[in-house]
């Protein structure tokens, strides 16, 4: 299965890319990753007016949204793959995505779709552990680090941000407890991937003007996870518009029967988006080439234009020998898009 996948992943350049608010959202990123880094935790740009509406509005969409099936996603933690070796030890960190809630099979979850592309480019078997939690916030990630640390956790991937947009986390907070979990992860000798917040702007129960704040608040939320987890020595894969335009165009099909969650074709685009990171950071998969052109970024400029768009992967970098210039650290931002996912997978 690996090789007919890792074929539909193509590395594109970064010049012309544009988006009328990304001055704005890196200038939050840097905002709310200061905040995290000295204490603060202040709103977003919202503000406290718009703040209130967003709680209101909330309530509202919460009381349409229907519930999944079960409060937690199958039973997936098993022993994956075909191979000669000591298996690879993954982890799945985070809430309800990391998990799959709302599926039945769990062939279809995230973790299992990683585990068996994972085992298949390694020829290794690999471990699964499921230690992520519906409803979880960055918060509750200390617990799930200790459980990545006794399975002794070679890769950790964490789908972690909604639900601290849902319950009107203050930014800050949630970067901060993210940033710590990455940092344990990493002192553990494990490499970490993190999907950041997703688009919850194209959930059709909430309605405008709801939906523009949501989506604004999640992407400098989205933004300010990728300055923290890179300064921690972890990577990033923005979920941005992977649960935007190709959701909001097929939401019968990408949504669950809630119209909140997933539905196993939408699990499977977000753990598509994560495979060539995971490989890549085990040293399976080479570091992409930079095509002609294309730059090293500061790290707030990558953040804010990785939020806005699907499959874009943040990592460290150096530019003539130095890891950081005028705006602190230097990072590569490579834009990985899948193009039609294979019916049979």
């Amino acid at each position: 299965m690996l090789r007919s996948v890792a074929v539909r992943y193509v590395l594109i350049g970064t010049k012309g890319a544009h988006v009328f608010w990304t001055p704005g959202v890196a200038r939050a990123a840097r905002r709310i990753a200061t905040a995290a880094a000295f204490g603060g935790g202040g709103l977003t740009a919202v503000g406290a007016v718009t703040y209130g509406l967003l709680v209101a509005e909330g309530l509202l969409a919460r009381r349409l949204v229907g519930r999944p099936h079960g409060e937690q996603g199958p039973l997936a933690n098993a022993i994956y793959g075909e191979g000669l070796g000591e298996p690879i030890s993954l982890v799945m960190l985070g809430d309800s995505t990391s998990v799959g809630l709302g599926l039945t099979d769990p062939a279809e979850t995230p973790g299992v779709i990683l585990a068996n592309g994972l085992a298949d480019v390694a020829e290794r078997p690999v471990r699964l552990t499921v230690a992520g939690m519906s409803g979880a916030e960055s918060v509750h990630l200390d617990e799930q680090v200790d459980q990545a640390l006794a399975a002794r956790a070679d890769v950790a991937v964490i789908f972690i941000g909604a639900n601290d947009v849902t319950t009107r986390t203050r930014p800050a907070m949630a970067v901060r407890y993210l940033q710590q979990a990455v940092r344990r992860l990493v002192e553990g000798g494990a490499r970490v991937i993190v999907g950041t917040c997703p688009d919850l702007g194209t959930v059709r129960p909430i309605a405008q003007p709801l939906r523009w704040i949501t989506r604004r608040w999640c992407r400098e939320l989205a933004a300010a996870q990728t300055v923290a987890v890179v300064e921690a020595g972890g990577r990033t894969v923005a979920f941005a518009d992977l649960l935007g335009p190709t959701f909001a165009t097929n939401p019968g099909e990408m949504f669950g029967p809630d119209r909140f969650h997933p539905s196993a074709r939408g699990y499977q685009q977000a753990a598509y988006a994560v495979l060539p990171s995971v490989c890549t950071a085990l040293g399976l998969w080479p570091e992409p080439e930079p095509q002609r052109g294309a730059r090293s970024k500061s790290i707030y400029l990558a953040a804010a234009l990785a939020a806005e768009e699907s499959g874009t992967e943040v990592t460290r970098t150096d530019v003539t020998g130095r890891t950081a210039g005028p705006q602190r650290r230097w990072v590569r931002l490579l834009r990985r898009r899948a193009t039609a996912l294979p019916d049979d997978a």
